[in-house]
C-alpha cells in the first residue's frame, strides 16, 4: 500500500479549508485516510498552518509520498529540511541549530507586513476612484477648453457681422450723399443770366 501526505477538503460551501492526511494513494480525495496530521487555512489573512511534525516526519520515515501543495506547506515550517538532516545523520541539537537559524533568516526575508485581500481590495478601488477623477477632471476641462474656442469663434462672427453693418452703413451714407447731391443745383446753374422773355417781361 503506497501512502501519501494530501489534502483533504473540509469546511462549508465557498469557505473551503483542508486536512493534511496520510491516506492510501487509491483511495478517493475525501474518502477513507489512515492519520490526520495537520491543518490548513487558506482563506484567513495571511494563511495558516496547524501540523503536527511529530506525526508528519513519521509518515516520511516511512516513505509517505508528497503532493505538491503539501511538500510546499512542509518546505515553508522547515519540516522537510529537518527531515533531511536526518537522513545524512545530523545530531538533533546540530539539527535544532540549523532549523532554527533557517526560520529566523526566513523571517528576516520575509516583508515586515503582508498586503491582506481587504487591503489589496481597498487598493484597488481607491486607485480606480483615482483614475475615474482623472478621466473626469479632463473631460471637464476638454469641455471647458471646447466651450471656451466656441465662444471665442462667436465672438469674432459677432466682430465680423458688427464690421459688415458699420461698412454697409457707410456705403448707404455715401450713396445718400451722391443722390443729394444730384439733386441739388450747382452755382453756376444759379448764376446764368435770365433769358430775354424774363427781361421784356420785367421792363414791362
Amino acid at each position: 500500500m503506497a501512502v501519501k501526505l494530501r489534502l483533504r477538503r473540509l469546511g462549508r460551501k465557498k469557505r473551503p479549508m483542508y486536512a493534511v492526511i496520510a491516506a492510501d494513494s487509491r483511495s478517493p480525495r475525501d474518502g477513507r485516510f489512515i492519520d490526520d496530521v495537520g491543518r490548513y487555512y487558506p482563506l484567513e489573512e495571511p494563511f495558516r498552518v496547524e501540523l503536527d511534525e511529530e506525526r508528519v516526519l513519521y509518515w516520511l520515515r516511512q516513505g509517505a509520498q508528497l503532493t505538491e501543495t503539501v511538500r510546499s506547506l512542509l518546505r515553508r515550517e522547515g519540516i522537510l529540511l529537518r527531515f533531511h538532516l536526518e537522513r545524512k545523520g545530523f545530531p538533533p541539537e546540530k539539527i535544532e541549530e540549523i532549523v532554527a537559524a533557517w526560520k529566523a533568516e526566513r523571517m528576516a526575508k520575509a516583508p515586515a507586513l503582508k498586503m491582506t485581500k481587504a487591503e489589496a481590495r481597498r487598493l484597488a478601488l481607491e486607485e480606480e476612484r483615482k483614475r475615474v477623477e482623472a478621466e473626469e477632471q479632463k473631460r471637464a476641462e476638454e469641455e471647458a477648453a471646447k466651450a471656451a474656442e466656441e465662444a471665442k469663434a462667436a465672438e469674432e462672427e459677432a466682430a465680423k457681422a458688427t464690421e459688415a453693418a458699420e461698412e454697409m452703413a457707410e456705403e448707404a451714407s455715401a450713396e445718400e450723399a451722391a443722390a443729394e447731391a444730384e439733386d441739388t443745383p450747382s452755382d453756376t446753374e444759379a448764376a446764368e443770366p435770365a433769358s430775354d422773355e424774363e427781361e421784356n417781361k420785367s421792363e414791362a
